[in-house]
């Protein structure tokens, strides 16, 4: 234990903890919209921060980073590849999400297939979302394990607290600065940790080149190309259709923020995700035997870097962790009160009351995820299988929504049961160790929506033009 890495993380977790108490008061927070869409305030930079930070957690920096440690550094470009081209992909459809505005995807999806595929989609995004939530709290333990005499279990219960609270306060207002602090820190550590690496432990990038296991410097690691494919599409298709980027796009300023926003986000993302594909595989060298959950935090605390910049690397991917964790308990709140209190009661969302239930909502699920956490063997094997659930059943559903007009409300609940029956399945089969779920599933899903909706007749609303059925929801 290093006592600068210590003070680094407490000095660390106190501004974020102002931070949330800052945004916790009533004035920045009154109504549901605060809570759930930052009053639809953020401006440019703050908007890309929060995306980068949201959606590079602990499934960048450890489960990425455990699968580069494995399979090697190229392979780890196709592992990360799903990501920007999604990001490419959402700059296209910035400015109609901005438009529409939704507080979740279900809603969305209830304008164009009706109320039971509102529902459907919110009960599988929860499913999906508490798992990913629940890979945060674990991601977050593991640095704490690292930093203090803590274990991992202790470190978890920690997390899960000091992550809860920054959801429960400002809710995405206060998540939002937190994002774009953790992002610049991050950001910064990780190019201050590779040069120290690259430079004083390998000797440069000939040595590193060199001294790298030749089963490591394939196209596909040890991996079929199948196998690769099965990692790819997950990120590819959760990013395309997350309810936290539409959430934080119908949070920006303008429909002109948020596609700027979603430039920055690319380039954050490359600064991010680059060093973490070299340090993750400079571990193979240097660390041979590690965890390969700890392929890049263990640099930070096994003396290859200088302590200040161990501890800022270690307590910014901390940072980072709790920030993505606490994104999507605001999320998950979200499709609890929007799409499930609400429509319950047959009632308009009340903000005062949308703000006090979404606050109830996220201690809920904050308990459940914790739960959850508890039953995956790995960062990794848990990152994949939400992202699959997610990605197939409600990802082909969200985009048929916003572009194909003939998709109908049957081939909309079609797809997502099939698709998302068809992961658990596999997955419960153990099927996966060898071939991901999406590999199967998401081409099931992808033709059960169009010959459904073919075989069906669509909502009229879904026949008219864009502009027609958004004046009719303002």
């Amino acid at each position: 234990m290093q006592v600068a890495h210590v003070l680094i993380l407490v000095g660390y977790i106190t501004v974020m903890l102002l931070i949330g108490a800052w945004f916790s008061r009533s004035k920045a927070v009154a109504s549901g919209d605060d809570f759930m869409l930052a009053g639809r305030s953020l401006p440019t930079p703050v908007l890309a921060g929060t995306m980068l930070a949201t959606f590079v957690g602990s499934g960048s920096i450890i489960g990425g980073a455990s699968f580069i440690y494995q399979y090697g550094p190229v392979a780890g470009i196709f592992f990360f590849a799903g990501t920007f081209v999604g990001i490419v992909c959402l700059y296209f459809i910035a400015t109609k999400v901005r438009r529409k505005s939704h507080h979740t995807i279900p809603e969305m999806l209830e304008v164009r297939f009706g109320k039971p595929v509102r529902i459907l989609a919110m009960g599988i995004i929860l499913v999906a979302f508490v798992g990913i939530t629940a890979y945060q709290f674990t991601g977050a333990g593991y640095i704490v394990s690292l930093i203090t005499p803590l274990s991992i279990a202790q470190g978890t219960v920690l997390a899960t607290v000091l992550i809860t609270f920054l959801a429960l306060g400002g809710g995405l207002k206060s998540v939002a600065w937190t994002d774009f602090m953790s992002a610049l820190v991050i950001v910064l550590a990780l190019i201050a940790t590779l040069i120290f690496v690259f430079l004083g432990d390998l000797g440069g990038i000939g040595s590193y080149v060199n001294r790298l296991d030749p089963a490591l410097k394939t196209i596909t690691g040890t991996l079929t190309p199948v196998q690769l494919l099965g990692y790819f599409l997950p990120l590819l298709l959760l990013i395309l259709g997350d309810q936290n980027m539409h959430q934080r796009l119908a949070a920006a300023k303008s429909e002109k923020t948020a596609r700027n926003a979603t430039i920055l986000f690319f380039f954050g993302a490359i600064v991010i995700v680059g060093p973490i594909i070299f340090l993750a595989s400079a571990s193979t060298i240097l660390l041979p035997g590690t965890e390969p959950d700890m392929a890049v935090l263990a640099l930070a605390s096994s003396g290859n870097t200088p302590v200040g910049i161990g501890g800022l690397l270690l307590a910014g991917a901390f940072a980072l962790i709790v920030t993505t964790g606490s994104s999507y308990l605001l999320t998950c709140s979200g499709n609890i009160v929007y799409d499930l209190a609400f429509q319950l009661k047959n009632a308009k969302p009340e903000p005062a009351k949308a703000l006090k239930l979404g606050r109830w909502a996220v201690l809920a699920v904050a308990i459940l995820a914790y739960v959850m956490g508890q039953f995956f063997p790995s960062v990794l094997a848990l990152q994949m299988y939400a992202y699959t659930m997610y990605g197939v059943a409600i990802t082909p559903v969200v985009l048929a929504a916003l572009f194909w007009k003939r998709a109908t409300p049957a081939g909309a609940m079609a797809s997502m049961i099939i698709g998302g029956m068809l992961t658990i399945v596999w997955e419960a089969s153990g099927m996966s160790a060898n071939i991901n779920a999406v590999i199967v599933s998401l081409p099931v899903a992808v033709v059960v929506l169009i010959v459904a909706s073919l075989l069906s007749k669509p909502k009229q609303e879904s026949l008219k033009p864009d502009h027609v059925t958004d004046t009719a929801q303002l």
